[in-house]
């Protein structure tokens, strides 16, 4: 009896250590982008000073999304922002531990952009503002430490 009582002990201790280390945020680091991610804007520039580090490659995206909705190209802008949306999601254990209310505001930002861009008739207006105002918010990230 007393070796599976080590064997129990020995899996809880690497199950809490585990468990730690996904609460802490040591999944993927935010603060590397992704290779192949395409770059079209110069308001996309790196944000060293974030608290939840470099947002770059987000704000690329969002960036590409609304020049895509300045053309009024909104299945493209649609299309786009999934890439936002896929990449924010998978990053979301490595920075919202760093930030949580700073990464809250960025998440309700990215997802008033995705609802309007996903309406059921988009309206350009209302996904220029919407794109606008993430832009923005990407902008009040700078320098925030």
């Amino acid at each position: 009896m007393r070796p599976l009582q080590n064997v129990i002990r020995h899996v809880a201790i690497v199950s809490s250590i585990f468990l730690l280390s996904i609460a802490t945020g040591c999944s993927k680091p935010a603060d590397k982008p992704s290779a192949g991610t395409p770059t079209t804007s110069a308001s996309a520039s790196a944000q060293p000073g974030s608290k939840l580090g470099d947002l770059s490659e987000f704000s690329t995206i969002a960036a590409d999304v609304a020049a895509l909705v300045d053309k009024n190209d909104l299945p493209g802008a649609k299309t786009r922002i999934k890439d936002l949306e896929t990449s924010w999601d998978s990053a979301e254990a490595g920075i919202k531990p760093r930030a949580a209310s700073d990464w809250h505001v960025l998440d309700k930002a990215i997802d008033r952009a995705l609802d309007a861009l996903r309406a059921s008739t988009p309206k350009q207006g209302y996904c220029k503002a919407s794109m606008d105002d993430l832009l923005k918010t990407f902008d009040s990230m700078k320098g925030k430490q």
